[in-house]
């Protein structure tokens, strides 16, 4: 069960994070609590797998270099491949889809070199092929969401 601090966490700062040079210092103060508690209920929500990391979301090679890039899994292995990818910091919305090419994932890097020698090593450790997929049209998407806290999951 999560408490409110931790709540608050994931549902107000989804947007609007504080750019500053110490915005967990500005989270705490707004919130009305101190910096540790903040920094230990977000550690708390990496932990527990709610989050997987805090960090900015950045328009596709706006800066350094992305791929949208899609693998055909064998559904047996499907799970630990997913977990394997996901340890790479360069990793993010990795997921599933209903497709023969059934795992998904945006790779971003520092320039192309760093991006392919990532997706190099995920084939090469995964044996199995990454398909890139190039950005024909920009789509700007809103992630975040109210999230309900009255249904009694959380």
């Amino acid at each position: 069960m999560l408490n409110e601090l931790q709540k608050r966490l994931l549902n107000d700062y989804q947007r609007d994070f504080p750019l500053s040079s110490q915005p967990y210092r500005d989270i705490a103060a707004e919130l009305g609590v101190a910096e540790a508690e903040v920094l230990t209920a977000l550690q708390y929500l990496i932990d527990q797998g709610y989050i997987s990391r805090v960090g900015p979301v950045i328009a596709p090679n706006r800066v350094g270099s992305s791929a949208l890039v899609a693998m055909r899994v064998p559904p047996e292995r499907l799970q630990q491949v997913a977990e394997w990818i996901s340890r790479f910091p360069e990793v993010n919305h990795n997921y599933e889809r209903e497709h023969h090419y059934n795992l998904w994932f945006v790779l971003i890097a520092s320039d192309r070199q760093h991006l392919q020698a990532v997706l190099d090593e995920i084939e090469k450790q995964t044996a199995v092929p990454a398909m890139q997929l190039p950005m024909l049209t920009d789509y700007g998407i809103d992630l975040g969401f109210e999230l309900d806290w009255n249904d009694g999951s959380v």
